[in-house]
């Protein structure tokens, strides 16, 4: 039996057109082994979310160009733990300020990507953060009495 596959969703929350790196990254991910939906353009931070908890994905990329990520990945990481899908990764791509990048990763996100970043490191971010959340839990119980 085939070990699952890890399932990425690709999505572009907000009102921004350019969807060029959100399809390479796909496509790189893709080419990695991994499944990947991608959901399209203009999409809400309720459709990302929803779309998430119908694939049942372990990991999911937002592309953001716009310059609405500090309201767009706030909403975004709030649906998904109300939606019990805080184990669910989440990494930014995009036009990201960096003095940004320390509020995204508080929310939750587990990288921040800008322009250039190589697919390769993407990739790794992808199977390490889901490696780690597969991870036995190393807390030391008690024994029973």
């Amino acid at each position: 039996m085939s070990e699952r596959k890890i399932r990425v969703l690709i999505a572009k929350p907000g009102l921004d057109g350019h969807d060029r790196g959100a399809k390479v990254v796909a496509r790189a991910l893709r080419d990695a082994g991994m499944e990947v939906i991608y959901t399209g353009l203009r999409q809400t931070p309720e459709m990302v979310v929803e779309a998430a908890l119908q694939e049942d994905v372990d990991v999911i990329g937002l592309s953001i160009l716009s310059g609405a990520h500090m309201a767009l990945v706030p909403r975004v990481m709030e649906l998904l733990r109300q939606n019990d899908l805080g184990h669910v990764a989440v990494f930014v791509g995009g036009i990201i300020p960096d003095e940004d990048i320390p509020a995204l990763k508080a929310q939750g996100v587990i990288e921040v990507f800008g322009p250039g970043a190589l697919t390769e490191d993407i990739i790794e971010v992808v199977r390490q953060a889901v490696a780690n959340r597969d991870q036995p839990s190393s807390v030391v119980r008690p024994p029973s009495l």
